[in-house]
C-alpha cells in the first residue's frame, strides 16, 4: 500500500502551489492527486488561466483588464470588486 505524509487534492493553482510550499519540507511524502490532467485543471480553464494587467506592455492596462473580466463573466462579475 502506498503511504503519503500529505495527500493533496486537486492540481489546480492552489493545489499546485501547496504542493511546492510542501515540497521545501525535508522528508516529507507528498502526492498530488487531480480527476483531470494537471493542465486541465480549472485554474487553467477559467479564462485562459490567472491574469493580471501591469500597464507596462501597449495597448494593455488595467482599465482593459477590468473589462476584459466583467465581459468575460457575461457581466455577472461584481464590478466594484474587478475594479
Amino acid at each position: 500500500m502506498l503511504q503519503y505524509d500529505i495527500i493533496i487534492v486537486g492540481a489546480g493553482g492552489a493545489g499546485l502551489y501547496a504542493a511546492l510550499e510542501t515540497s521545501k519540507e525535508k522528508n516529507l511524502k507528498v502526492a498530488v492527486v487531480s480527476k483531470v490532467f494537471p493542465t486541465r485543471s480549472h485554474t487553467g480553464a477559467a479564462q485562459g488561466g490567472i491574469n493580471a494587467a501591469l500597464g507596462n506592455v501597449a495597448p494593455d492596462s488595467p482599465e482593459k483588464h477590468a473589462y476584459d473580466t466583467v465581459k468575460g463573466s457575461d457581466f455577472l462579475a461584481d464590478q466594484d470588486a474587478v475594479e
